[in-house]
């Protein structure tokens, strides 16, 4: 079977990775000179397969509405004359419901915690290096109010097994000494063992190479223009002037996938949650992160790669504007410098912005399409790094019509369309879980 994937940033890449693990003929084209040049070049570096949660959540609506007037707010909305912009942000405010955040956090931290146990296995296999850590995740609380509320998402790790513990404001600095230089005033926190960081970068390039050593085409620079079909079935795509045929297709054009479908008559309602990250050289290691640092207030991630810190998050709902923004850095800096001063070099930070291809929900959109021979792997939002092994290996699985090994529910676009019930049923009747 010949697969024609569109877009090679860590999603297209894993994808492509275990296609051809299951002996199709795997091309995947790409824009960029290069692989992981765009979203997945310079994320937060966290692999967060317990921390995982929408964005869409119970009291966010005031939250945001505190925010627009904050110096530092971790949400910011600049109007645009795109329609689709209010329409995903009236979709997003829907599922900001008790009922719905705990529907939607349930279907994330499945494919997370299914990713987590698929990258563990392909490191295993090819010994791929990302300088990647095992050594957890600690969410910081500043507030009491905060750690309070933290109930909720430890009641779902509960019922899904995820180890965690719940840390005193004293208990911290044992697994991140490094806070005690720092001058933050800590309610608590909850840290997250089994989760893990890496360079995102590093890790999509290198597997892009035993990708090819295992027979995938990778065409970089090349423009993808437009999808071609019967009305059922795709029966190409145009590629730089020339239509491109296989027997099935994937579009992983994060940001990018709705435009791409939307002639097809597919309203993909992903849309991009522009982020920010600095990249510091370490100066002092004793002042610098151990692991994953998640600051809630700012909802910035601080991360330890080997010889640098990563600082990234802030979601910017400002539709594909890639400007970077002084005031966006000013808060990066804030943060870091307030938890760990002196342990990076904020002189020589490289500063970074990426669209992150998010739906209202914050589940990915990953699986078939009304289209016979068409698969979406796209919306993964803030956790593409963390869900891109268990989506890749999930959609190899279905493309091959082989049994899955966790649930469909609730994870391809069928939740969006009017026919979605009745795909539900069916998709269960033909699919049975393994975990």
């Amino acid at each position: 079977m010949r697969v024609l994937i569109l877009g090679s940033g860590v999603i297209g890449t894993t994808s492509a990775w275990y296609l051809a693990q299951a002996g199709c003929e795997v091309t995947v084209v790409e824009r960029e000179p290069a692989s992981a040049l765009e979203t997945s070049y310079a994320n937060a570096g966290q692999l967060s397969f317990g921390y995982t949660s929408p964005w869409a959540a119970p009291g966010v609506p005031l939250k945001a509405m505190k925010w627009l007037f904050e110096q530092h707010a971790p949400l910011s909305i600049r109007p645009t004359r795109d329609l689709r912009q209010y329409l995903w942000l009236a979709q997003m405010l829907r599922n900001c419901t008790a009922e719905r955040y705990a529907i939607n956090k349930k279907r994330m931290v499945r494919m997370s915690e299914y990713s987590r146990d698929c990258l563990n296995e392909l490191c295993a296999q090819t010994g791929i290096d990302f300088e990647g850590r095992r050594l957890g995740t600690t969410q910081l609380f500043r507030t009491q109010q905060q750690l309070d509320a933290a109930a909720q998402d430890i009641e779902v790790l509960a019922q899904y097994g995820v180890p965690y513990q719940v840390l005193g404001a004293a208990d911290i600095a044992r697994y991140e000494p490094g806070l005690a230089q720092g001058g933050a005033q800590l309610a608590g926190a909850l840290r997250l063992p089994n989760d893990q960081t890496g360079d995102c970068r590093l890790f999509t390039q290198r597997l892009a190479q035993l990708a090819v050593a295992a027979g995938v085409e990778f065409r970089y620079g090349q423009t993808i223009e437009s999808l071609q079909h019967d009305g059922q079935r795709l029966t190409g795509v145009r590629i730089d002037g020339r239509v491109e045929t296989a027997d099935r297709y994937v579009v992983a054009l994060g940001s990018y996938s709705p435009d791409m479908v939307r002639p097809l008559g597919l309203r993909l309602p992903v849309y991009p949650l522009k982020g920010f990250s600095l990249t510091l050289p370490i100066v002092d290691a004793a002042r610098a992160p151990t692991s994953t640092i998640l600051d809630e207030s700012y909802k910035i991630a601080i991360t330890r790669f080997d010889e640098r810190i990563r600082v990234g998050g802030m979601a910017e709902v400002a539709g594909f504007d890639l400007s970077l923004n002084p005031k966006r850095r000013a808060t990066l800096e804030m943060v870091v410098q307030d938890l760990f001063p002196g342990g990076g070099e904020l002189e020589r930070a490289e500063f970074w912005t990426g669209l992150r291809p998010a739906t209202p929900d914050g589940t990915p959109v990953v699986g078939a399409t009304p289209y016979a021979n068409l698969f979406l792997n796209t919306g993964h939002g803030t956790l593409g790094w963390t869900m891109a092994c268990g989506s890749g290996r999930y959609l190899a699985d279905l493309m091959q019509s082989r049994q899955p090994q966790i649930h469909s529910e609730g994870l391809d676009i069928f939740r969006y369309l009017p026919s979605h019930t009745a795909h539900q049923q069916e998709t269960a009747a033909c699919v049975q879980p393994m975990r």
